[in-house]
Parts: structure tokens; C-alpha cells; sequence
């Protein structure tokens, strides 16, 4: 019965660990693709420990729940786990652990369909504000919408849509409006709204856990980054930048005092001062130990069975 408090305690150490070694990266804003991803991981890792020791400590509490997991197992491989005495610890873990699986997944419908419901709402306002023109059946994927504010956004669905009002039209000109445009197209194309959905509802399901609401931050603030990226290599670094000014000067995000998760002036600076990208070599050695970092728990799981096949 060693091995579900050790993937609870490798979830608590990953929890721990991993996000303070993110932070003191310095390659996470050079390369947010992979940031993204390594972080995706980190948080995948720390599920699956509490999956897995859920699994073996419901196993040991239940002998039905032991004969499914172990059905396909060969003959001593239950007894390489010792389940046959479990503390009187294990149903309480188990069940502990099943309702925070739960609880995460309700959380999430309840994200994915508020985000729906914003949606729609959204796109009956924008139904009503820009109806279609005699002979059109639906609209376009690029929306011109009247407005005094300067703002460029996107619609996620089955077929996203971007949609841009009328004073970005009046301030941005030229390359400075398709660098904006290619900025949204990034989320679109990266399905970044998913990533903040899960994110969002971790957060909010479990508030007090700390990796969950940097989790939530970091994505927040790499997606655009990432989405940043797509459109300085389409229209340049100066271009996107200026863009970025001109589009968010009038929302007090440069005062002395910016609104919450304003990370606009921090993407300018990072467009202005660019920094070289990393070597291939590199970016793919991180991707493949981020991948390792999820796999170390199946790994844990698997040492006593593979202990007694080897």
C-alpha cells in the first residue's frame, strides 16, 4: 500500500515544484508555444497521481473494485501492491479523491456551458447590431461592427468568427489592422479558448490549491503571447507592437494604475526588445521532458508489477 501515498506525494511535490521552476524559466516568454505546454503537462501530471491513487486505494478498500482493475493481471501482481491489508485510511482516500473528480468535472460542464450561454449572448447581440444584408444566408468569418470603442475579438464555435468595429477600422490602417487580425486568427487556429476553460475551472473549483490558479494566470497570459507571436511573423515585431498601443491606449492598461491581468504594456516591451528564439534542439528537449512529467506517474504505478514480471 506504499504506492498511493507515494503518487500523492510526488502530486503534492510536481504541485509544488514545477511551477516555482517555471516561474524562474527564463524561456517561457521566449518561447509560450512551449510554455504552454509544458504547463498543460505539469497539471496533467498532477491529476493523474490522484487518479491513480484513487484507482489503487479503492482497490485495496473494495475487492470488487480490485477484481476489475486487476483482471487482466497475472498472477501476482496483486500481491506485489499488498492490497490484501489496507489501512483504514485507504476507503476514505478513495472516496476523498473520487469526489474531487468529480467536483472537477462539474466544474468544468459548469465553465464550458457558461461559456456557451456567453456565446450565444454574444452572438445575438451581434446578430442584432450587424444583421445580414438582403440575400446573405449567414455571415462572413470577419464581422465589421459599428462602435466608438477600437476593439478586434474573435467567437469560437463551429465556425469562429472575427469581429472588429468600426474605430479599429478608423485608427488602425494598413499592415497595423492585419497584424491585430492575425493576433485573433492565433487563438482561433490554437483553440486557445479550451486551454482557459479548463484552467478557469480548476481555478474555481478548487481555489485554495495554488498550482491551479497559476495555472489559470499563466495561461491567460501565454496564450496571448503565443497569439502575439503568430502575428509578428506575419507583419513584424514594430508593426504588431504599435498596433497593440494604438488598439489599447484609451483602456488605461499604460497608467500608473492598469486594470487586473493587464499584460498589454508587457507584451509592447517584449515585442520592442525582442529576444532570439531557441534552438530547435532545445525547444524539442524541453517538450519531450515536459511530456516525461506526466509519465513518471504511470511509471510509479507500474514498478511493482513490472518489478514481478522482470
Amino acid at each position: 500500500m506504499m504506492v498511493p501515498a507515494v503518487l500523492l506525494l510526488l502530486a503534492a511535490v510536481t504541485a509544488v515544484l514545477a511551477p516555482r521552476l517555471l516561474a524562474r524559466a527564463d524561456w517561457p516568454d521566449r518561447e509560450p508555444v512551449v510554455a504552454l505546454w509544458a504547463w498543460q503537462c505539469v497539471v496533467a501530471a498532477v491529476l493523474l497521481c490522484c487518479a491513480l491513487s484513487m484507482t489503487l486505494c479503492a482497490a485495496a478498500a473494495w475487492q470488487a473494485v480490485r477484481g476489475h482493475v486487476f483482471a487482466p493481471a497475472p498472477p501476482g501482481v496483486v500481491e506485489a501492491y499488498a492490497l490484501g491489508a489496507p489501512g483504514p485510511w485507504a476507503a476514505p482516500v478513495a472516496v476523498a479523491l473520487f469526489c474531487a473528480g468529480l467536483w472537477s468535472g462539474a466544474m468544468l460542464v459548469r465553465e464550458v456551458a457558461r461559456a456557451r450561454r456567453g456565446l450565444r449572448l454574444r452572438q445575438a447581440e451581434l446578430r442584432l447590431r450587424a444583421p445580414l444584408l438582403p440575400g446573405e444566408e449567414q455571415a462572413g468569418r470577419l464581422v465589421v461592427l459599428e462602435g466608438e470603442r477600437p476593439d478586434a475579438w474573435w467567437l469560437p464555435g463551429s465556425a469562429p468568427q472575427l469581429v472588429v468595429t468600426t474605430a479599429a477600422l478608423r485608427r488602425l490602417k494598413g499592415r497595423r489592422l492585419d497584424a491585430v487580425l492575425a493576433h485573433e486568427q492565433g487563438h482561433a487556429q490554437a483553440r486557445h479558448h479550451w486551454l482557459l476553460h479548463c484552467s478557469t475551472a480548476l481555478a474555481s473549483g478548487f481555489p485554495q490549491v495554488p498550482v491551479f490558479a497559476a495555472f489559470r494566470d499563466e495561461m491567460h497570459r501565454l496564450v496571448e503571447l503565443a497569439a502575439d507571436d503568430v502575428a509578428s511573423r506575419r507583419h513584424g515585431r514594430l508593426t504588431t507592437a504599435l498596433a497593440l498601443v494604438e488598439l489599447n491606449e484609451d483602456r488605461g492598461v499604460f497608467g500608473p494604475s492598469p486594470t487586473p491581468q493587464a499584460y498589454v504594456p508587457q507584451r509592447v516591451r517584449r515585442l520592442l526588445s525582442p529576444q532570439d528564439r531557441l534552438p530547435a534542439t532545445r525547444r524539442l528537449g524541453l517538450t519531450a521532458t515536459a511530456a516525461l512529467v506526466p509519465a513518471l506517474p504511470v511509471l510509479v504505478t507500474l514498478v511493482p508489477a513490472l518489478r514481478v514480471l522482470g
